[in-house]
């Protein structure tokens, strides 16, 4: 809503300084600050407001480590992430943006099925929650729409180099020439494929076998691919949030990489520099990533052990809808394996432990285990590590992570 206040007010009234809320830089830097401040701040009205509801944890005697400890606890914390996004991607992006609109809609839809989910489990005192299937179709009905939103939108558009002028140096370009670099925008189906030199992938390609008419049902497999990444990306961030401060940190940093991705992939002249896609419009997302890291940074300073909150699956499924849309929309889902490799270590732990499980008590009449408890984070704790040096480790392989995905942009 600022953005388009001080727009009128330069226009119409020629008001100094009012031009700065046209560079996506200065408001992405303000989204943070304003993010943090409402985190911190108004964190802890929201933590004591949970308090007195008796909003707390109930945690299971699992054998661990001070976990007896954290009963109680407020939960429902997501809350505090949520309106610390919500709040300034409100007031300082550009509200009919279509990368905004659908990171808006996947905000406060996956926060509603986390909600429910947490409502559940602390006022209705079912320690399962909503039912997994209900869940389930939350994440498929905002994967439908997710898909369709960036298959139909005609705003969601790339433009790709001229191979002609692919060799031409950025520095040598003169001044409104940089668009000559790329081709028209056009609605495509391109993805970037890590560590390859042609890394583009069209996702058409799937249903080529159909024939001369394969290209009208490109979208259902396009849908169903949005669908599996927002499942299983959500799913990973609830399974990592087992210990304070290990979602929400490794969630940061992981989306402070999508950052660099979507100014990346917003701005002509890097995306030039770079040699990769240029998508439209997608640098405004710079703005909503800044709202949430400042969200999730601010979170921390109340999760971080010992925790005062948890996020519950308010905030995590809600984290992982997030992150799963913002990889998709820069045309880097791909990456997610190795970007969100906590995530996916996470779930594989339970798949392999389950699946482990079951195999060898059908095969020797006694279940038998590959950790001493999935998910990974629990193993450690098994071993006998403390939390805080199994988060900070997690951090530090994140970071790890984040710089290798980042790397991608010229390791071909």
């Amino acid at each position: 809503m600022l953005y388009y206040l001080f727009e009128y007010l330069e226009k119409h009234y020629h008001l100094s300084g009012a031009g700065l809320f046209q560079y996506i830089s200065f408001r992405s830097a303000l989204a943070f600050v304003l993010s943090l401040l409402i985190s911190t701040v108004f964190g802890r009205r929201i933590i004591d407001k949970l308090r007195r509801l008796q909003v707390g944890e109930t945690v299971r005697d699992l054998g661990l480590d001070g976990q007896v400890q954290k009963a109680g606890t407020p939960t429902m914390g997501g809350l505090i992430i949520i309106l610390a996004t919500v709040l300034p991607v409100l007031l300082l992006a550009k509200l009919d943006n279509i990368y905004i609109i659908i990171l808006l809609v996947t905000t406060l839809w996956m926060g509603i099925i986390g909600f429910m989910d947490d409502y559940i489990k602390v006022f209705r005192k079912n320690k399962d929650g909503l039912k997994g299937r209900f869940k389930i179709l939350g994440q498929v009905g905002l994967g439908v729409f997710v898909g369709l939103m960036l298959y139909f939108s005609p705003e969601v558009t790339v433009k790709e180099q001229l191979e002609t002028q692919q060799t031409v140096e950025v520095q040598n370009i003169l001044p409104g020439t940089t668009s000559g670099l790329f081709g028209e925008a056009h609605k495509s189906l391109k993805t970037t494929v890590p560590f390859f030199k042609d890394n583009e992938f069209d996702y058409s390609a799937l249903v080529s076998w159909m024939g001369d008419s394969s290209e009208q049902y490109a979208w259902i497999g396009f849908v169903l691919i949005v669908i599996f990444i927002i499942t299983a990306v959500s799913n990973g961030a609830n399974l990592t949030d087992g210990i304070d401060g290990l979602a929400a940190g490794s969630s940061a940093i992981i989306v402070m990489a999508l950052g660099v991705f979507a100014w990346v992939s917003g701005n002509i002249i890097f995306a030039n520099y770079l040699n990769v896609m240029y998508i439209p419009s997608s640098g405004e997302m710079t703005i909503f990533i800044s709202a949430f890291v400042g969200g999730l940074v601010g979170f921390l300073w109340y999760n971080t052990y010992p925790a005062q909150v948890f996020m519950g699956d308010t905030g995590s499924l809600t984290i992982g809808g997030i992150i799963a849309v913002l990889a998709i929309a820069v045309r880097k889902e791909l990456l997610i394996p190795i970007l969100a490799g906590i995530f996916v270590a996470e779930n594989f732990s339970v798949v392999l432990q389950v699946g482990y499980f079951k195999y060898t008590r059908k095969k020797y009449g006694e279940g038998r285990r590959i950790f001493l408890m999935s998910p990974l984070h629990h193993h450690y704790q098994k071993k006998g590590y403390h939390e805080s040096k199994i988060v900070t480790r997690f951090w530090i392989v994140g970071i790890m992570l984040a710089v290798i995905s980042i790397l991608t942009l010229k390791v071909r």
